[in-house]
């Protein structure tokens, strides 16, 4: 016994190109995984919580994205202290969500995990199709506008534009994995940032023109004057929901771990990622939410860069929206990747002998490089990138759908599996001071599902009653 653990430890020595479970050496660090995070959380999105603190008001509004973040931080730093079971730092590799799952939980919950898990990823890589050609759109709108009037007919269809954004992914999802994939969250990270700063920096410009003065309250809108009562209930719901959903990224938290290098040891080096990911998410949410909120009052518009809550100057309207672009370029990728990684590897363990599974061959690109191609990998993802762009055509009101799925499955990924993973870990006794306080968590945020699930479902009711194919 004792020859064979030499014999496996001299396998994988530091000089060795592959880690001690026969995967190649991860070189991941905190700030490839902090870039991967901020590429996930930080969507267009941030834009419509301007929005979502008008329908809240400035305290609660401020409460609630304070609050949503701490309890992302919280429940991911459990998250990190189970990629390896039973050690947190020399135990057995979990390198994916449902393996954490199945490892630590047993049972059938892990099926569960599977299925909100993956139905939220490829949810989302179809609401980044639809946003990215919304952006594209808002450019071309943006210069109609600048050259007719702001009163022009500018509309424009949105579908030859998501098969455009569709086209160019079908090049990017060739990527071979995820290891691959920092310099892209690198740049996506980037223009997170960009465009983030152009909306508050635009948001500042509005409230230092002259004469500038909107209505905003301690409560938000108001009811008789802004919106209806029930009106006022749906989107306090809404709003809530898309604060709490907007720092989701509980999903790919583990694929992300598992580009970390073993020193130091993955976990700290992932909480260290999340801290800083979660710090620089609240500050630009709080930033866009309450500046923009300041800027249009109670009349704030959904995304103030693509629904033209400015009109001028044109060409940084059109910067903004062209960073929203190139961020959902690479954010389709950090979402898509596990559910490539999913079909590929259940391939190989079904036909491990197959060359169609398993043969890669060297192609190079002239300005790029080698290009490892396997014929599997070229069909699976360009149909699946086919179809994810086929569906944003088809359901162009599919982000309410997306909301729905965010909404069913922020509850069991971001709250129940972290929190029910650390209890069996931890061995915390049934009934103590912890256990009750946990509990009591997840009990609050399962009330923010189920209130905004209701009202995501009354959204796309309300879309289907005007809806037009094409």
């Amino acid at each position: 016994k004792k020859k064979s653990m030499t014999v496996e430890s001299s396998l994988f020595t530091e000089d060795s190109k592959y880690d001690g479970d026969a995967s190649i050496k991860r070189t991941g660090t905190w700030m490839t995984a902090s870039a991967h995070i901020v590429t996930a959380v930080i969507g267009s999105g941030v834009l419509s919580l301007a929005w979502a603190v008008a329908q809240l008001g400035w305290i609660a509004g401020s409460a609630v994205v304070m609050l949503f973040s701490i309890i992302t931080y919280f429940t991911s730093c459990l998250l990190c202290d189970s990629y390896r079971y039973p050690d947190p730092v020399n135990g057995i590799r979990n390198r994916t969500y449902i393996e954490a799952v199945k490892n630590i939980l047993g049972g059938y919950q892990h099926k569960l995990c599977g299925l909100s898990q993956y139905t939220n990823l490829v949810g989302c890589t179809i609401g980044y199709t639809l946003t990215a050609s919304i952006s594209i759109v808002a450019i071309k709108k943006s210069n109609c506008f600048h050259k007719y009037g702001h009163e022009a007919d500018c509309n424009t269809a949105n579908y030859p534009y998501t098969a455009i954004f569709g086209s160019f992914q079908l090049f990017l999802s060739q990527i071979p994995d995820f290891h691959e994939l920092s310099w892209l969250s690198i740049v996506a990270a980037v223009m997170s940032f960009g465009y983030a700063s152009i909306g508050i920096g635009l948001s500042i410009a509005k409230i230092a023109e002259g004469g500038h003065h909107l209505e905003t309250g301690l409560t938000g809108v108001v009811v008789g004057v802004d919106v209806t009562g029930s009106n006022k209930i749906w989107n306090t719901f809404q709003a809530l929901g898309n604060i709490a959903f907007a720092y989701a990224f509980s999903m790919v938290i583990l694929e992300i771990q598992d580009t970390l290098k073993s020193s130091p040891p993955e976990n700290k080096a992932m909480k260290k990622a999340s801290l800083v990911g979660i710090l620089v998410t609240t500050f630009f949410y709080a930033l866009c939410g309450l500046v923009g909120y300041a800027a249009f009052g109670n009349k704030a518009p959904g995304n103030f860069l693509t629904g033209f809550g400015f009109y001028e100057p044109f060409w940084l309207v059109d910067i903004g929206n062209l960073f929203i672009i190139i961020h959902l370029a690479g954010a389709y990728q950090v979402f898509a990747q596990p559910v490539f990684s999913l079909v590929e590897n259940w391939g190989i363990k079904k036909w491990p002998q197959s060359k169609l599974m398993i043969k890669e061959y060297n192609i190079r690109i002239p300005l790029v490089g080698i290009w490892r191609m396997n014929i599997f990998r070229l069909i699976w993802r360009t149909i699946y990138v086919m179809i994810t762009t086929l569906m944003a055509i088809i359901f162009p009101f599919f982000n309410s759908v997306v909301g729905l799925l965010g909404a069913i499955t922020f509850f069991p990924l971001t709250v129940y599996f972290p929190t029910e993973m650390y209890l069996t870990r931890a061995k915390v006794p049934k009934y103590s001071s912890i256990w009750i306080g946990i509990k009591l968590l997840s009990v609050f945020c399962l009330i923010v599902t189920l209130v905004a699930t209701v009202a995501s479902v009354q959204g796309i009711i309300a879309e289907l009653m005007i809806y037009k194919p094409f």
